[in-house]
């Protein structure tokens, strides 16, 4: 099936079938989720360590968080036009020059001998990982069909989640035995070693067999160009991007502050506080990937539930975390955390696929990396920036009793987005996987 218009006004996003066979599919997803694991795993390490950095070079957590913060500050700012030239000059050439760059400045952050290489270091990360997110979804996205956008988008987005898992739990142990840099070294050789695999497997050619696939016709800029009013066509579809960035706030917040959580209120070593925090990333990413599917099943007899488990998903976190953050340390409080921690970033796989369905094929990585400008701005760089700041203020725990406050906000957006849902379907038409008659509210 070629692009054509739904309604006349928004573009599908991608066939109902793709031309790719099945096993293919899958393994581009599971190559693409590795280099996902690779990009979290580069990113995390940090936080892993930041206790030995805070010793060895008397960092304040303002500083610490700033370290964490500038490489979502960096997705936050390239990851829109990074993705746009991915979209223009090929997804995969662009996903393994981004694994590469971050793998290098990971190597680099190994060597760092003061807080202002260790920023540099880090600035690279950010630029290497701009638009890893964004076009791997796309091109994950593209090779399945549509039927499981939620359940793909939040699996895939999950990965962040389990590399999140993955690098601070084997950051903390090879800190502790081999010192923090080797915990950067591992990472960084990791990803290159993915990257290689990455290109010489995956395919352009087999992505997009037909020659319209990705959108490559001789007037592409221009095509390009007259679809991006797409990325904001809707109410809906900007609340998808507001609400899902301020619940990312919540959920980064607490991945890159509880290895320091466990260090400093339950006197954990940091192999100890890394494999506890990677406990609790490994819970997010299940979240996660339950969220997607929960939403895939609950939309099929209407299409707006997906907003219902967004809204369901901000607001229990919000009550989760906030009264196990006010208990004393002890089981309670972590079985509230944990409970909190399933929640808070359930929303990544509705709001994934919401933007999907609603913009066209020929811009789908800049259609993520929007989707990804509002994660970074709203919550990957201000969450553990802010959660710093609040520390050296009000301590960690004061700061972590607030970071929950953003999901009262982000359930506030994703209502208005449902409230406006029914209106702009009319209005655009129906999704390509929704069918017409299942569009207008169920009981």
């Amino acid at each position: 099936m070629g692009l054509r218009t739904t309604g006349g006004n928004v573009p599908e996003t991608s066939p109902a079938e793709p031309a790719v066979p099945r096993g293919y599919a899958w393994l581009v997803f599971a190559l693409s989720f590795g280099l996902l694991l690779s990009d979290y795993m580069s990113r995390q390490v940090l936080n892993a360590v930041f206790p030995l950095l805070k010793a060895e070079w008397l960092l304040s957590d303002a500083q610490l968080g700033s370290l964490s913060g500038i490489v979502a500050l960096m997705v936050g700012v390239l990851t829109f036009p990074l993705s746009l030239l991915a979209d223009r000059w090929g997804r995969v050439r662009s996903l393994v020059i981004a694994a590469v760059v971050w793998s290098l400045a990971t190597l680099g952050c190994a060597v760092s001998a003061d807080y202002g290489e260790m920023f540099l270091g880090r600035f690279m990360v950010g630029v290497g990982e701009a638009a890893y997110g964004s076009v791997g979804i796309a091109v994950v996205l593209s090779v399945f069909p549509v039927t499981l956008r939620a359940t793909l988008s939040g699996a895939f987005i999950g990965g962040g989640a389990f590399g999140s898992v993955l690098g601070v739990s084997i950051s903390g142990v090879a800190a502790q035995q081999l010192g923090w840099r080797w915990a950067f070294g591992i990472m960084g050789i990791f990803g290159l070693a993915l990257a290689a695999i990455y290109a010489l497997v995956v395919r352009e050619r087999r992505l997009a067999p037909s020659p319209g696939a990705l959108g490559k016709t001789p007037d592409r800029r221009t095509a390009v160009r007259s679809l991006l009013p797409g990325l904001f066509s809707s109410v809906s579809v900007v609340c998808a991007y507001v609400g899902s960035g301020l619940q990312m706030f919540v959920a980064m917040a607490l991945m890159a502050w509880t290895p320091s959580f466990f260090s400093r209120y339950y006197s954990m070593a940091p192999a100890g506080a890394g494999v506890a925090a990677g406990a609790f990333a490994l819970i997010t990413g299940v979240g996660m990937i339950v969220g997607g599917v929960v939403s895939d099943r609950l939309s099929r007899r209407s299409a707006a539930r997906k907003w219902t488990v967004a809204i369901t998903c901000s607001l229990g976190s919000l009550v989760f975390l906030m009264t196990g953050f006010l208990l004393p340390a002890g089981v309670p409080q972590l079985v509230l955390i944990g409970a909190g921690a399933l929640l808070c970033n359930a929303t990544a796989g509705p709001a994934a696929a919401m933007v999907a369905n609603l913009t066209p094929a020929s811009v789908a990585a800049t259609a993520m990396a929007t989707l990804t400008l509002a994660n970074s701005l709203l919550g990957l760089a201000p969450g553990p920036a802010v959660t710093g700041m609040l520390a050296d203020r009000h301590g960690l725990l004061g700061a972590l009793r607030l970071v929950p406050l953003a999901a009262l906000a982000a359930g506030a957006v994703f209502t208005v987005g449902r409230r406006s849902y029914e209106k702009d379907l009319r209005r655009l038409g129906p999704l390509p996987d929704v069918p017409l008659k299942n569009l207008e509210p169920q009981p």
